[in-house]
């Protein structure tokens, strides 16, 4: 019997207000059940464990992220698109860190398999690569590029890891461009 109204749902959105408050290390079973004023004993009839409740979170934090992407990016492509999905990216990044950490953790590719919003981010950047004349392995590769710099510029901006300064904004922006030229003028991998 549910509880204080409780879905995987309710939970689900509660542990990423949770992990944005406290930070997404610091979630955990006993702390969302305090949030609903009940025992950790009666999560257990929705989520299997903290595992299956950080996953779920990776999965809903995941979706969000691609929805702001795909929005930003819509009728966009080249360097206006790019430019758009990294903004999208770091601005996520930013407002929500618990949730943007819940999407960096490692997931069982078959349930990536099973999520639309993932199968959405695939198809999103790829889509916005192909308008760089990339096929695979390029594509992978980029996809690789791109994640890694976004990811390292907004944890190191996170942490307040920038003392110089420059403009945070402006070096970000430089990066962008950076980056738009790399993909212009990717060596591409010859096939054989």
């Amino acid at each position: 019997m549910a509880r204080a109204g409780l879905t995987v749902e309710r939970l689900v959105t509660a542990a990423a207000e949770l992990a944005d408050e406290a930070g997404f290390d610091k979630l955990s079973v006993s702390a969302l059940a305090r949030r609903f004023g009940v025992k950790d004993a009666s999560l257990y009839s929705h989520v299997r464990n903290l595992q299956d409740l950080r996953t779920r979170l990776a999965l809903y934090a995941g979706g969000e992220l691609i929805d702001r992407i795909a929005e930003a990016v819509a009728g966009r492509s080249g360097k206006d698109a790019l430019t758009a999905y990294a903004g999208a990216y770091r601005d996520y990044a930013l407002a929500h860190p618990g949730r943007y950490a819940a999407t960096q953790i490692r997931v069982d590719q078959a349930l990536i398999a099973d999520s639309p919003a993932l199968r959405r981010t695939a198809e999103i950047t790829y889509g916005m690569l192909r308008a760089y004349g990339l096929d695979e392995p390029d594509l992978t590769d980029a996809v690789r590029l791109l994640r890694s710099t976004f990811h390292g510029y907004c944890v190191l901006e996170s942490a307040g890891g920038f003392g110089a300064d420059r403009d945070v904004r402006a070096s970000w922006d430089k990066a962008v461009d950076a980056l738009h030229l790399a993909l212009e003028h990717w060596p591409r991998e010859r096939t054989r």
